[in-house]
């Protein structure tokens, strides 16, 4: 029997440096999705686990074919570590699976642009090449300097090393007399934060990722990048472009691209339900409906309208709540529509609006038809599995949370 690799992606809903992050699309698809189809076009990867406290998160995992194990709240605060959620997504799996892990791996989906060879090179150094623990790493020749007021240990003392007569910065991987040519200065690496592999049961007695032989895998200094501010994110969606573009032996799925802005559209259309609401109706002892919207929603879609882009609500719901939303935000409405696809062609040829200009959002598989004619079918983080596949670019966030604000952002700017 081959051995069993599991790799474990930890992805928690909080994040206070960009709310929402592991949701946050990259080239069109959400971070942990990324994450999810490297590790399962890897040739040693068994499973792909995801272990997650958010449901949104746990959804865009499952979309993109990956086991989802819920994370306990004691192991998704703020404070609480990788190796705490590796630890339990292994237990669980083997509790579930009835079979016991060989060798674990800890992957970071905020590394945008982890490739699956580099996947299976952390895997094969402990499976294939008798390491008790791998990681990746990439060429690094830069001098690294520390301030002198910042160098001290955790009692306040400068350490020895940090010793400077001059006083100022010093050099923590040079001595900052003597300034050699990069070829003759021995080679750095850096830790990418993105791939980690483990032997099962040396991670279980050891309780770290790193322990016995350690195997450095060198990757791609191009491809480093890790996603802990919004500069992070923004620099990484420019990237994306560049950094996707299709391999041999990539797992099939839905192709990576660019964001739409305002220079490539013409028109946006609104599904109303599960896409401007979260999919579920409140239902009186009158039977009187009610759903809930999202203010932010509302003011994306009033700076889209003041921005000359022509605007459309289309929903096949008859409830009169969806003509009163489209009345407060000032926007015409084709609602009780049975098929969608024939009025948004009728109301394009009607509106003199080619459909290859048309972004068009929806959630669910009627909005499938709407899709095929328009240039940028879009996607919520909550739609259906199929239509999240379907789609050419996936918002980060579930529909009826923002994510119309979201879209209001790529055309407008992210500043809005």
């Amino acid at each position: 029997m081959p051995p069993t690799v599991v790799a474990v992606i930890p992805a928690r809903g909080g994040s206070k440096g960009v709310p929402a992050k592991n949701l946050a699309a990259v080239g069109g698809v959400p971070l942990v999705a990324r994450a999810v189809r490297e590790c399962r076009a890897a040739r040693l990867v068994t499973d792909v686990v995801v272990s997650t406290d958010d449901a949104g998160i746990a959804a865009a995992a499952r979309g993109a074919g990956a086991v989802v194990i819920r994370r306990p709240g004691e192991i998704a605060g703020d404070t609480a570590t990788s190796e705490a959620a590796v630890r339990h997504a292994m237990d669980t799996y083997e509790a579930e699976q009835g079979r016991r892990v060989d060798a674990v791996l800890l992957v970071q989906c905020t590394s945008p642009f982890l490739v699956s060879e580099d996947i299976d090179a952390v895997a094969a150094a402990v499976v294939e090449g008798g390491a008790d623990s791998a990681l990746t790493v990439a060429p690094f020749h830069g001098f690294v300097w520390r301030d002198a007021e910042a160098a001290t240990d955790a009692a306040g003392a400068a350490p020895e090393e940090a010793a400077d007569p001059d006083g100022g910065g010093h050099g923590v991987n040079h001595d900052k007399s003597f300034r050699p040519r990069r070829q003759d200065r021995p080679q750095d690496l850096l830790e990418t934060g993105a791939a980690y592999a483990m032997d099962a049961a040396g991670f279980r007695t050891s309780g770290h990722r790193f322990f016995g032989r350690t195997e450095l895998v060198r990757t791609d200094p191009a491809r480093v990048l890790e996603i802990d501010d919004p500069h992070d994110l923004a620099r990484a969606r420019a990237l994306a472009p560049l950094l996707d573009a299709p391999r041999p032996g990539a797992l099939a799925g839905p192709s990576p691209t660019a964001l739409p802005t305002s220079d490539d559209i013409d028109a946006v259309v609104l599904d109303f339900d599960g896409t401007q609401t979260d999919d579920r109706v409140l239902i009186d002892a009158e039977g009187r409906e009610t759903v809930a919207v999202h203010r932010g929603d509302g003011l994306g879609i009033a700076a889209l309208r003041r921005s000359g882009l022509k605007l459309l609500i289309l929903s096949t719901e008859q409830n009169p709540v969806v003509a009163a939303r489209a009345r407060k935000l000032k926007v015409p409405v084709l609602h009780g529509i049975d098929r969608k696809d024939v009025a948004l062609k009728q109301w394009c040829e009607e509106s003199g609006v080619t459909p290859e200009r048309v972004l068009y959002v929806g959630n669910d598989v009627n909005d499938l038809p709407c899709f095929d004619l328009v240039g940028w079918p879009v996607a919520v983080a909550s739609a259906h599995d199929v239509v999240r596949g379907a789609a050419r670019a996936v918002t980060a966030t579930p529909g009826g949370s923002g994510a119309i604000r979201e879209i209001a952002g790529w055309l407008l700017g992210p500043s809005l």
